[in-house]
């Protein structure tokens, strides 16, 4: 299909304003806001890099507050100053320079703000209902609080537009003209609440008041639910009349859809943000079946993470424009390389949700994203005569590594051990919910391919294995091994990682440790349960998963209970010995400092790795910067001191050849070194 017929390119006009294209980035909270909510250098750079990379539309705010009783500890705009509008200024230019829409999401939170931190103001909300996930107990809202929070709406509208946006949006589902729509949150019996009517009464009268304050020029949308999927709640036929409403009213262009629920953390993954346990895709069709039921235009997000997908979505008219939000996190360049036909060439979300957790939005797997002022989205060729590059090791940091090396234009070898590249995340498909991580090794073996680095399998490198290709740069991408030599008995035990690549089989009456709140022993928990053997699961931490974000560990305790599998929290292992054919595991209470010992047949435990380093160590005598990476030069961006050359190569270490971290770390390790070389 050429560039001219694929229905994604096509170009797609509201109220006169025209986007490129049907693909867009729906707004979310990127966590990058500064100096009390304002989008500066770090929020508009994240967001032009989507412009650049070829997107329709990209929308911010996730959400942007109207009010100051509507706030978060974090993650939000202050819509509720004209200081935002020369920082809106800025940002619509910028964007728009680069040939790309941008709207905003206006909200007032309700109850779903947090009253205990910023303003220290209670919440509010139509009636006194608590959400589970934000726990506020919210005031009920009174005529003065109604009509103060629609002239709020109103007030951060003009600001949008002041600020040279295309339009705004305002988000219904689970926030507080939600709240109103909802009869499981609005108990009223005033004129606001009871009757289908009487609940639309307030979100009317918040968009009668924007569209007053922006005119008839200015795109006004709704990110509105088609099903709450609650008892009680708003089913998709009552979601369908209320839209309808709202459409008959004349006052919105567009209803951007939301399936299922927020106010729980699982419901969060599953429903409003599937992640990696979810189906690809998954409310597409009920998406569809809206907009057959309705006659404005439809947007969606949930999970269109390929092109195929998201082109099946605007062909079958199910959509009318696709949001690929988090495969935006993941490749801003989506678009730029449809263009150019190297569709095969995007980097998937394989959806972690690393991006919605505390280090939001960077993506496990491009760890430029959110850092756009230092370290590049488009890996550009060195200024600087091409090097000749040994990387060791194929796991996460070393291919990672290799890739941003060959995009330099230098020469690279890679060597690894295995007979395949992936290193430790080979492992992790063993979950039964984790096998889209795989994509990370795939999409970096594909480029690999494209760079032309030399990869050779089934090589054990030693020193001068790696001397004899007479490097500039050599880089350690070693990985680790598992860390068991400060335990007594450690000879007695089986590692995590024996059970998770095949080399041990799991058996009944095991113990598992987690001494880390990362995924491997939890992993093994659910193999070891699938293999219906009996185990005990003993954690170090207060709740499974504690190293991992929100979306992933709200997913293990999902799982857990549904297989039955609780584990024994707070427990420290202290030593395991033999007990005839059976081996005794000593535990200590964090709290208490309580014994407890565990009879088992065996013992299984995961603590991290140690760095295997015994390459570089033998490599960096003869280095000419002895190993050293200078922390200073990487912090900022810059290049390290030593490139190698006729005086020999320089020799860096990367990932867990450093310390046991996570892929995000490796990641990132390997692109801030590499990216100036």
């Amino acid at each position: 299909m050429s560039s001219s017929q694929d229905p994604l390119l096509s170009p797609f006009t509201i109220r006169g304003k025209r986007f490129r294209n049907r693909i867009m980035s729906t707004s979310h909270a990127c966590g990058l806001e500064e100096d009390g909510g304002m989008p500066a250098e770090r929020y508009q750079a994240y967001h032009e890099a989507k412009a650049r990379g070829g997107i329709g539309l990209t929308m911010f705010g996730g959400s942007a507050y109207v009010a100051p009783d509507s706030t978060w500890q974090s993650g939000q705009l202050n819509m509720s100053s004209d200081r935002i509008i020369p920082y809106l200024t800025q940002f619509s230019r910028r964007v728009h320079d680069a040939g790309a829409a941008i709207m905003i999401q206006l909200t007032h939170l309700g109850r779903r703000g947090e009253s205990l931190s910023q303003n220290w103001l209670p919440t509010l909300a139509p009636s006194v209902v608590r959400e589970t996930g934000h726990r506020s107990f919210p005031r009920e809202m009174d005529r003065h609080d109604i009509a103060r929070v629609v002239r709020a709406f109103g007030d951060a509208a003009w600001r949008a537009r002041e600020g040279g946006l295309e339009g705004l949006e305002t988000m219904i589902c689970g926030h507080l003209i939600g709240q109103f729509l909802s009869p499981v949150t609005n108990r009223r019996t005033d004129v606001y609440g009871g009757s289908e009517e009487n609940r639309c009464r307030f979100g009317i009268e918040v968009h009668e008041e924007i569209r007053r304050r922006v005119g008839d020029g200015f795109i006004v949308g709704m990110r509105f639910p088609i099903d709450e999927t609650l008892e009680d709640g708003l089913d998709f036929e009552a979601c369908v009349s209320m839209a309808l409403r709202f459409q008959a009213s004349g006052l919105v262009d567009y209803f951007n859809v939301n399936y299922g629920r927020i106010d729980t953390e699982l419901v969060l993954i599953t429903d409003c943000m599937p992640g990696m346990a979810s189906p690809m895709a998954p409310w597409l069709e009920k998406a569809g079946a809206f907009k057959r039921e309705v006659g404005l235009p439809v947007f969606h997000a949930a999970r269109i993470t390929d092109l195929a997908t998201a082109r099946y979505a605007i062909r079958e008219g199910l959509l009318d424009m696709v949001a690929m939000t988090r495969g935006h996190i993941a490749d801003p360049e989506i678009v730029n390389k449809l263009i150019r036909g190297e569709e095969e060439r995007i980097r998937p979300c394989v959806g972690m949700t690393h991006c919605m957790g505390d280090t939001r939005p960077t993506c496990a797997h491009n760890a430029a994203t959110g850092r756009e002022q230092r370290w590049p989205q488009v890996i550009g060729r060195s200024p600087a005569p091409s090097r000749r590059c040994v990387v060791a090791g194929g796991g996460p940091a070393g291919l990672e590594a290799a890739r941003v090396l060959g995009s330099r234009g230098h020469d690279v070898i890679l060597f690894e051990a295995a007979d395949d590249i992936g290193g430790q995340l080979r492992m992790a498909g063993r979950a039964s919910w984790r096998g889209d991580v795989s994509g990370v090794i795939d999409w970096r073996r594909n480029e690999l391919g494209h760079l032309g680095v030399d990869v050779r399998l089934n090589t054990y490198a030693e020193a001068e294995d790696v001397t004899a290709e007479n490097p500039d740069i050599v880089i350690i991408a070693t990985g680790g091994v598992p860390d068991l030599e400060w335990l007594s008995g450690h000879e007695l035990v089986t590692p995590a990682w024996d059970v998770l690549s095949g080399m041990a089989t799991p058996v009944d009456e095991t113990v598992i440790y987690d001494g880390t709140g990362r995924h491997p022993a939890l992993t093994v928990a659910e193999v070891c349960r699938e293999a219906g053997r009996e185990m005990k699961l003993v954690l170090l931490d207060d709740r499974p998963g504690v190293e991992l974000p929100y979306g992933e560990r709200v997913i293990w305790k999902r799982e857990f209970a549904r297989k039955g599998i609780v584990p024994i929290l707070e427990r420290r292992l202290t030593g395991v010995e033999r007990d005839g054919d059976r081996l005794l595991a000593r535990f200590h209470h964090e709290l208490t400092g309580e014994p407890m010992t565990l009879s088992a047949m065996q013992v299984v435990v995961e603590h991290g790795t140690v760095p295997a380093d015994e390459l570089f160590q033998s490599l960096r005598g003869d280095s000419v910067n002895d190993g050293v990476t200078d922390l200073d030069a990487l912090l900022a961006g810059e290049p390290q001191p030593h490139t190698g050359g006729e005086n020999g190569y320089a020799l860096y270490r990367i990932g867990d050849a450093e310390s046991s971290r996570n892929l995000a770390a490796a990641i990132f390790d390997a692109l801030r070194l590499c990216s100036v070389m």
